[in-house]
């Protein structure tokens, strides 16, 4: 009898594909990618790519954090934010390091160089 493996992988990335949309709030331990629609917060342990086609309209909190797409609402990132060329963000920041590329749009306040998850 095969005995079944219930510990995380931390290698594991969890993805919401284009076209994809989701009504509610997400929590993982993993790696999250999103191309799709998240309506609702999202909180992990690990980093969160939105990719060029993904959208959030919600409160994110990971540890770090690259956007291409629209977030709208605020970000609490523990190490690095990083959003590029074609990300639009609107809503209030804190990070630990942030790294913003010419043409990315971003509406709000900014706190650097505190701890992501302070509330």
């Amino acid at each position: 009898m095969a005995k079944e493996n219930h510990e995380i992988n931390p290698q594991v990335i969890n993805l919401i594909a284009k076209g994809t949309r989701i009504n509610g709030d997400i929590i993982s331990d993993g790696d999250i990618r999103i191309d799709g629609e998240l309506n609702g917060n999202l909180e992990t342990k690990g980093r969160l790519v939105l990719g060029a086609s993904g959208r959030i309209e919600g409160e994110i909190r990971c540890k770090s954090c690259e956007i291409s797409g629209s977030h709208n609402g605020n970000l609490y990132i523990t190490e690095l934010l990083s959003l590029k060329v074609t990300a639009n963000v609107t809503g209030n920041i804190v990070t630990g390091k942030l790294s913003i590329e010419p043409g990315a749009y971003f509406a709000g306040a900014c706190t650097l160089g505190a701890e992501g998850d302070n509330r």
